[in-house]
């Protein structure tokens, strides 16, 4: 393995790459021809803020795996682009989570007791003690938006501080507030009753601009506000006039839409703080964000475990050790009925039942399109859905926790087209055992691995033994042989009259399968031969 670590980290994130065997590791200080030239044969890119990867950048990594971020936001790094190459781009949300906690009590504090005037004062000579009298958070309601990590750490701490705490957040679960004494309320809740109002949420369409003219209106006279999370949160015209009106007491801004911040309506109030983005720069934080990403790189790149990817949805160890077994089943599934439906491929839909309806499938629905599309296109597990969105193939999923009778869990796979469709279900047994099930809605236990032949033929005297003859003239072994018959002419169904086996076999020459393969579609009792490979 590759790893480019193109500015700089800690000692401590190069150790854990350091460890393994056999991997090079280039630093920012060891990239001599430039990062493009470095990028040829890496498997991995570490970036913090500085490096843009584009478009063009990622044109000269045709190896590349994943993009690592050490940090949470990734504004430089093209992800549309990323994914489209099959590439992982992660990054390292919470593990600053403890500094920008403290930076927002801070804050909180500096503005409770006007720690900057004093300073500033007191330097010029003022002894200024009566205009500088405070007030304690103890006692005050904090309205914490957003309880993900680094909102449940100003949680604990707030506390500490004899605060009465109120929080929002639609996607934690009630019980997790209450063991952080946090009471969740609404959102206008939030904005009539703060004393103190900061800020934890992630920018999306619903949360851009949420401290407007509108929700300023609604809050408590004297207000403060603290907003460590995305300058776009605020509309930051709206804040002003609540600044200057003293609607609202007091800001702390350490993020904003633009930066480095150079022009800006804030500059000059006397009731905002302003830093320059620094929540999360503290050495143990920035040490933290580097071992993170370390360990989640790592943990890809041997065991394909995705941690806190924003281009796909991520997986904790255990989740993925439940899974992986049904990921490759799902790649050798769609790889087995590759080449199945006639004519163009229009839809791809995907059902699961029993336990795996209950687990996180995204990995296992792109493995499955992987497999699918793999005989044509250069696509992965991170890159499949998207390459079937721009090859205009529809994908539909559906779950199905509770099946009656059959395997605990299956997936059954159906490709559609104008002329037709194929279909064919699966599942693991034993933990690490992939087995077909059904073909085309007939029962046809087989192994879902090694050299396999699918075959249609009419269901006559004569033709197993046919097919054993032809294949054992050509030196190649039966390892397994699955028969069905057609029952009726229902769709996906093969009519009656009909029937499909599905033989491994093993070979000492690659050539012997095809040559068999051949003599077979000789035979008119068969209708259809294919060989597929699935490793």
């Amino acid at each position: 393995m590759k790893i480019v670590i193109a500015e700089k980290v800690s000692p401590a994130t190069l150790a854990i790459f350091q460890k393994e065997a056999g991997w090079n590791v280039v630093t920012a200080d060891k990239i001599a021809n430039g990062l493009p030239a470095e990028l040829a044969d890496a498997d991995a890119l570490i970036v913090r803020s500085a490096v843009q990867v584009d478009a063009k950048l990622l044109e000269s990594a045709p190896k590349l795996r994943v993009i690592g971020r050490a940090g949470v936001g990734v504004d430089n790094i093209d992800t549309a682009a990323a994914t489209h190459s099959g590439i992982v781009v992660m990054n390292t949300p919470g593990a600053n989570a403890v500094a920008v906690a403290e930076l927002t009590l801070g804050l909180m504090i500096s503005m409770g007791r006007s720690i900057p005037r004093a300073n500033s004062t007191t330097h010029a000579g003022k002894w200024d003690k009566k205009s500088l009298q405070g007030s304690e958070l103890r006692g005050k309601t904090l309205g914490i938006v957003g309880l993900g990590r680094i909102g449940l750490e100003v949680a604990r701490r707030a506390k500490a501080f004899g605060m009465e705490l109120i929080g929002y957040d639609p996607f934690i679960a009630p019980v997790i507030a209450r063991e952080n004494d946090v009471t969740l309320v609404s959102i206008d809740t939030i904005f009539n009753e703060s004393d103190y109002l900061t800020l934890h949420v992630g920018l999306t369409p619903q949360t851009e601009g949420l401290i407007n003219a509108q929700s300023i209106a609604i809050m408590k006279p004297g207000i403060r506000i603290v907003n460590c999370a995305r300058g776009e949160l605020i509309v930051d015209e709206a804040l002003v006039e609540g600044l200057k009106s003293g609607k609202v007491g007091g800001a702390a801004l350490d993020v904003f839409r633009q930066e480095p911040l150079k022009e800006s309506p804030y500059f000059g109030l006397d009731n905002v703080l302003l830093s320059p983005h620094i929540a999360g720069s503290t050495d143990e934080a920035q040490e933290a964000i580097g071992i993170q990403l370390a360990m989640q790189v790592r943990d890809y790149l041997k065991l394909g475990v995705v941690q806190n990817a924003v281009n796909l949805p991520s997986l904790s160890h255990e989740e993925y050790i439940e899974v992986a077994p049904y990921i490759e089943m799902a790649e050798r599934l769609g790889k087995f009925l590759s080449h199945a439906v006639p004519g163009n491929l229009e839809s791809i839909q995907l059902s699961y039942s029993g336990r795996l309806a209950t687990q996180k499938t995204d990995l296992i629905r792109n493995a499955a399109i992987a497999g699918i599309f793999g005989q044509s296109e250069s696509v992965n597990r991170i890159n499949a859905a998207a390459i079937a969105a721009e090859r205009g193939v529809r994908v539909q999923e559906d779950k199905k926790e509770f099946t009656p009778g059959g395997a605990g869990s299956v997936l059954k796979l159906v490709l559609l087209s104008s002329e037709g469709d194929a279909s064919a279900s699966a599942t693991v047994l034993h933990g690490n055992s992939p087995r077909l099930l059904t073909y085309d809605g007939i029962d046809i236990e087989a192994p879902l691995q090694g050299t396999l032949v699918a075959i249609r033929n009419h269901d006559v005297p004569g033709v197993v033994g046919r097919i054993g003859t032809i294949l054992g003239e050509h030196e190649v072994n039966i390892a397994n042989f699955a028969l069905g018959r057609g029952v009726d002419a229902r769709p996906r169904r093969v009519p009656r009259g009909q029937a499909l086996a599905v033989v491994q076999i093993e070979v000492a020459e690659a050539s012997a399968a095809s040559t068999a393969v051949a003599a077979l579609k000789q035979v008119e009792a068969i209708a259809g031969v294919r060989l597929v490979e699935l490793g």
